[in-house]
């Protein structure tokens, strides 16, 4: 997986931030709320306008926000189930933006590649709600490729290279979600089949 290559060396960099916050008493539910509702802005303002790597840029300091929370969580002891439900709904949320507002662009330009985009966001909905559903009904249900790390990686380099012009990496990278994400899909109900 992708994010387990970054993990070390962005675990340097949140640590310090989580304990700067919790030190000020900002709670992880508090940039929780505004790493979602940073990101759904900059996504809306930016991509829905075709401004690839202006908003992919401005995209990084919010989805900083992402890895705070948690680490925050953890290392305060302020972990929740209402924590825990309000990132994982903000995630989804932020998830749908993300690709919404890159689908609707391609959709005002007529581009075709609109239609892989909209399979891309159908596929990362349905790799998380499996997860969910199968964990809810007692069963063990993770791994795969395209899990919403890998996801918004993938996404945000392809939109970056995009913006500074580079041709055919927004394709690339889409059409890469949208099949790496139903192959989990698949790989996750064969998993849960495997358990009943």
């Amino acid at each position: 997986m992708i994010s387990s290559f970054l993990r070390a060396p962005v675990t340097r960099v949140v640590e310090p931030t989580a304990r700067a916050l919790t030190k000020r008493k900002v709670t992880p539910n508090q940039v929780t709320l505004v790493g979602a509702i940073g990101t759904c802005a900059t996504s809306l303002i930016f991509f829905t306008r075709g401004e690839l790597f202006v908003g992919t840029i401005a995209m990084l300091i919010f989805i900083f926000s992402d890895l705070v929370d948690g680490t925050m969580a953890r290392l305060s002891g302020a972990s929740s189930k209402f924590g825990a439900f309000l990132d994982s709904t903000s995630d989804r949320v932020v998830d749908a933006t993300l690709i919404g507002s890159i689908t609707y662009h391609l959709f005002t330009i007529d581009d075709s590649l609109q239609l892989v985009a909209w399979f891309a966001l159908t596929g990362g909905f349905l790799v998380s709600y499996v997860k969910a559903r199968a964990e809810a009904s007692g069963f063990t249900c993770e791994g795969g490729f395209a899990e919403r790390p890998e996801r918004t990686i993938i996404l945000l380099v392809s939109t970056g290279f995009a913006g500074l012009g580079v041709g055919y990496i927004l394709a690339a990278g889409i059409w890469f979600i949208a099949i790496t994400s139903f192959l989990t899909v698949g790989f996750r109900v064969i998993q849960v089949w495997r358990q009943r």
